[in-house]
């Protein structure tokens, strides 16, 4: 008894030394601050202004700043010390932590970037990488990382980074916080250290979006306006083939709350590869001038590639002469492409150029000033710390094709995490026009409770793989109707539409696009059964109320056709055809 008594004594106590070495261990891994802050500092508010005046709108609200922003008598380092041995301590703050400042938020520190804020991935050899707080044993994402771990970790309200080629966008997407890429140029970028001048802009993170929006309104310096809805939310079918989860796993959640807030008639399908193909001309002239080979290469990739020369030229434009005086250590994969022969002619940076303002026009007049675009933010989920899988061309090439998008277009972007897959943060990106900031922020306010809610009801649900493969054949089904339908092949269309209902008999628009059809053939009890039930799966489908008022009307049933005119009008008041359609029966038949 007694031997056995002091084996479990032994057992115990390499128990609790194993305890505490593991403790220890992971103390040295996780640092306090998780890595995030390479300085504390202090820029306190001015005095709240006396009453009746309002209080400053940013009151209360703590933040920090990625070390690339400039703060008075503090070196801004630029994530290398080899920099910041040889830069002297900032003459004056930059304007946008000041305007933060003067805002009623305090500043509390300065966040680790990546070397020189030129990678996408947030490990950092000098200072160690910041530890992801959603996912510990992957990388964080770059270059912003610190200032997306300090949020997720919440230490501070908020941070402010800067995004060149996802350097807001990917740790977001990471760490799993909101991350917000505004459009180009409508932000200072005074006081601030560049990396590509026509690319960088700054960018926020934040945990929840009231904070969000709170914030970038002071930084856009926005007027009040009355807050809309977008008219067309559109989902880059092509962008979410690149994504190497489930795309289901996220465009479900998107069709599930666009239905909930806006109907299921705002949704559309949109394929960025044909449509940049032929809106963006220049892509075309820029592969003629620099890459051989596969004459297949899609227009996404091209974008990718005019990005990373872009960013690659413009950076050495501007750091090139302090790197070839200071021969800094850099990590290799940074240095390969810092210190790789850029083999441009003057003409080529022009085409890369000409590709920029095509870009910003082609999505522009994609999504005018009522729509949003949908893409995932990242293809990959986080990678491992120390993977070599961030390196290989797979990844760098599906990672700056949809991060591309934006950087080259200029136009604004949101990053929105959607909780977890296979213990990893999920995300997905809402973009809109340049100089549809307010437009997109006040959207990612009215949609982010519902995403939450279905993004977990999603990632709980059991459907099956055959109900998935099942909707996506209804949908392709569904798209050789639309075809059928606007070469005038209304019988075809029909038999289209009958096949897609049978593969899912859910779906609104299906039963909606096949009344389109019965009304052209004449078959009105047929188009107003079918809009009735797609008005039962969709109360918000506003074609369905159309369609079933002309179906009605022609049927003789004149006050239910009125009626339902005047609901497609409730729900879209600018609606002309609902708003004629509806005069004219009153002005005839009451």
């Amino acid at each position: 008894m007694a031997s056995h008594a002091a084996n479990l004594w032994v057992l115990l106590g390499l128990g609790l030394a194993g305890i505490f070495l593991m403790t220890k261990r992971l103390k040295k891994t996780i640092k306090a601050d998780f890595g995030a802050f390479i300085q504390k500092l202090e820029l306190l508010p001015p005095p709240q202004p006396a009453p009746p005046k309002a209080p400053h709108p940013l009151t209360g609200l703590n933040f920090a700043v990625s070390d690339v922003f400039d703060i008075e008598g503090y070196v801004t380092g630029f994530g290398h010390p080899d920099w910041l041995r040889t830069h002297e301590p900032s003459t004056r703050t930059s304007p946008v932590v000041l305007a933060l400042v003067e805002g009623g938020a305090t500043c509390i520190g300065k966040t680790v970037v990546d070397e020189l804020a030129y990678s996408i991935h947030g490990e950092n050899k000098h200072y160690s990488t910041p530890t992801n707080p959603a996912a510990p044993a992957r990388i964080p994402g770059g270059s912003s990382s610190g200032a997306a771990v300090a949020v997720a970790a919440d230490f501070v309200d908020f941070s402010l980074g800067i995004d060149t080629l996802g350097g807001i966008r990917v740790p977001a997407a990471f760490c799993g916080v909101i991350g917000f890429r505004p459009s180009y140029g409508v932000i200072s970028n005074t006081g601030i250290i560049p990396v590509s001048s026509s690319l960088d802009t700054v960018g926020l993170f934040a945990k929840d979006p009231s904070t969000l929006r709170r914030v970038g309104l002071v930084l856009l310096q926005l007027p009040f306006s009355v807050q809309r809805n977008p008219k067309q939310i559109l989902l880059a079918d092509d962008c979410f083939e690149l994504l190497k989860i489930p795309k289901d796993r996220i465009s479900q959640v998107v069709t599930n709350s666009t239905e909930k807030h806006f109907g299921r008639q705002v949704l559309k399908h949109e394929n960025l590869e044909k449509y940049f193909s032929s809106k963006v001309p220049s892509l075309k002239e820029f592969y003629s001038q620099k890459i051989n080979g596969d004459s297949k290469i899609s227009s996404l990739t091209l974008l990718a590639n005019v990005a990373q020369i872009l960013r690659r030229y413009e950076f050495k434009c501007t750091h090139g002469e302090w790197i070839h005086s200071e021969k800094p250590v850099l990590d290799s994969a940074i240095s390969a492409q810092i210190n790789e022969t850029l083999d441009m002619t003057d003409k080529e940076i022009e085409i890369c150029k000409l590709v920029r303002t095509e870009m910003r026009l082609a999505v522009n007049n994609l999504l005018k000033d009522d729509g949003i675009l949908v893409i995932p933010t990242t293809a990959y989920p986080p990678p491992k710390l120390g993977s070599k899988e961030i390196f290989s061309d797979d990844y760098q090439n599906r990672s700056f094709s949809l991060l591309s998008i934006a950087s080259i277009s200029g136009c604004c972007q949101v990053t929105l995490p959607l909780g977890y897959h296979d213990k990893c943060p999920v995300s997905v990106s809402f973009i809109a026009r340049h100089g549809g900031d307010r437009f997109l922020l006040d959207t990612v306010q009215t949609v982010y409770s519902s995403l939450q809610e279905h993004a977990d009801t999603v990632a709980k649900s059991k459907l099956s793989p055959n109900a998935v493969k099942q909707e996506h054949s209804a949908e392709a089904v569904k798209e050789k109707g639309n075809q059928a339908y606007k070469d005038k092949q209304w019988q075809k269309a029909i038999g289209f539409y009958t096949e897609a209902i049978k593969l899912s008999d859910n779906n609104a628009t299906y039963y909606s696009n096949r009344a389109a059809a019965y009304l052209e053939l004449g078959s009105f009890l047929q188009a107003e059964t079918d809009c009735t039930k797609a008005i039962s799966l969709d109360k918000k489908n506003v074609k369905a109320y159309l369609r079933r008022g002309t179906a009605r009307e022609m049927l003789g049933y004149y006050k239910e056709a009125i009626e339902d005119f005047s609901y497609a009008l409730v729900l879209e008041p600018t609606n002309k055809r609902a708003a004629l359609s509806a005069d004219r029966l009153r002005k005839v038949f009451q």
